[in-house]
């Protein structure tokens, strides 16, 4: 950990969603096999963050029924839960009212072995704050400057920050809203709101990337993955996490304790042999 703060350097190239390839997909077999590996392999990472201590914030923005919630849904599927902490992100609580908009995240940062998962995150006060006229112009044009500050303090203090805009158009946003009517356990998931930001998707659209083009910095780039085939986002999501969560990071199981080995041998009878302990 540096002593002295990072540089807060804007990408060169920011993301920008009229350049994604949203025709990317995956074949059924390819996303089963695909799947079970990054789960796998996402156990392995989470096991060393929680034994070694390190601490991880994924953040998950994207259009309403861009599928965060299927996605999260895998990338949780096999991890222990004693070791993550699923955030869903709505409007702020009473409690939360009239404080900084920070201070719910705040509340929220993962401890020492965990890892935070936000479902929609601070980024609202760029995006649906601005867009539906909640804030002053002044005040949403400062966000972007204390967005960038507060991950920047994060990091400097360890913490490892990943975020992912899940991104699809406007004809498949409405084929999954006519498929949640059409699904009565799907049905609560299409709410007011969702129809009333699809009718201010220009706002959105320009609200998005001027997002990226203000808050993917060095130290914490946007990430835009297609995801019209929810097969092919859900791979590359637990991939991309996985990739960045394992940079520098041992994974290698940690060694068996041999006080409790003794313990365990002496009072339960189990012995292990010499491939068992290797």
């Amino acid at each position: 950990m540096s002593s002295e703060p990072s540089p807060i350097t804007i990408e060169s190239t920011p993301p920008q969603l009229e350049n994604v390839d949203l025709s990317l997909s995956l074949t059924e077999g390819t996303y089963n096999s695909a799947l079970k590996k990054e789960q796998k392999r996402l156990l392995a990472i989470q096991q060393a963050y929680f034994h070694q201590g390190h601490r991880a914030i994924i953040v998950f923005e994207g259009w309403d029924a861009s599928g965060k919630g299927g996605t999260i849904r895998r990338l949780t599927e096999k991890l222990d839960p004693r070791g993550y902490r699923v955030h869903p992100i709505s409007a702020p609580r009473d409690d939360e009212q009239g404080r900084h908009y920070l201070y719910r995240f705040q509340k929220r940062l993962p401890k020492p072995g965990q890892i935070a998962i936000f479902d929609r995150s601070y980024y609202g006060r760029v995006l649906v704050e601005r867009v539906n006229n909640l804030i002053p112009t002044a005040t949403w044009q400062r966000a972007y400057q204390e967005i960038n500050e507060f991950e920047r303090l994060l990091i400097d203090d360890g913490v490892r920050i990943i975020k992912l805009f899940l991104h699809i158009d406007p004809e498949e946003q409405l084929k999954r809203f006519s498929l949640r009517l059409k699904t009565p356990v799907k049905r609560w998931k299409l709410t007011q709101e969702d129809i009333d930001n699809r009718e201010k998707w220009p706002e959105y659209h320009t609200a998005i990337n001027q997002m990226f083009t203000r808050t993917s910095t060095e130290l914490a780039p946007w990430y835009v993955l297609p995801s019209n085939h929810k097969w092919f986002i859900r791979v590359n999501a637990l991939k991309m996490i996985a990739d960045h969560l394992e940079k520098g990071i041992d994974t290698t199981p940690p060694p068996l304790d041999k006080a409790l080995l003794a313990q365990a041998e002496e009072k339960l009878g189990i012995k292990l042999d010499r491939k068992e302990l290797e």
